[in-house]
């Protein structure tokens, strides 16, 4: 009995860990939403091929007219193994935008995201989303 108890009690633990990922409700002033991370690496082939004025151009051109309520952009040092292959560091950006609602936009993102791989000849752009209460 107590193995044909396990499959389900570890199932209904994982189910609870996802539920307490979004909150019941929100603070007054706040509303549901969710946040999502970009991560852009800059490196092209061994050297920092992404300047600085090409992630301005690109931010000007592919972020801001798909979300123009505004986003946050932060300097970072980034790490990653692309399939079998060594770890890669490198200077990246992160995105930050918050997003009214639990779904939608993510037509947007993937188009973000599809935008720099093509320009910028990256592997992949890792994101992260979240759900959040928000308010401004």
């Amino acid at each position: 009995m107590r193995t044909a108890l396990a499959p389900l009690l570890a199932g209904a633990t994982l189910l609870c860990g996802c539920a307490s990922l979004a909150p019941a409700a929100c603070p007054a002033g706040q509303s549901p939403g969710r946040t999502a991370q970009l991560f852009f690496g800059r490196d092209i082939g061994d050297q920092v091929g992404v300047s600085d004025a090409d992630f301005a151009r690109f931010v000007d051109e592919e972020l801001t007219p798909r979300f123009p309520d505004g986003l946050t952009i932060l300097d970072a040092a980034g790490q990653w193994r692309s399939k079998a292959g060594p770890i890669i560091r490198e200077p990246s950006k992160v995105v930050i935008l918050a997003l009214p609602g639990r779904t939608g936009g993510e037509d947007r993102l993937e188009a973000v995201r599809a935008a720099y791989k093509a320009r910028f000849s990256q592997e992949a752009v890792m994101i992260v989303t979240q759900p959040v209460c928000l308010g401004f």
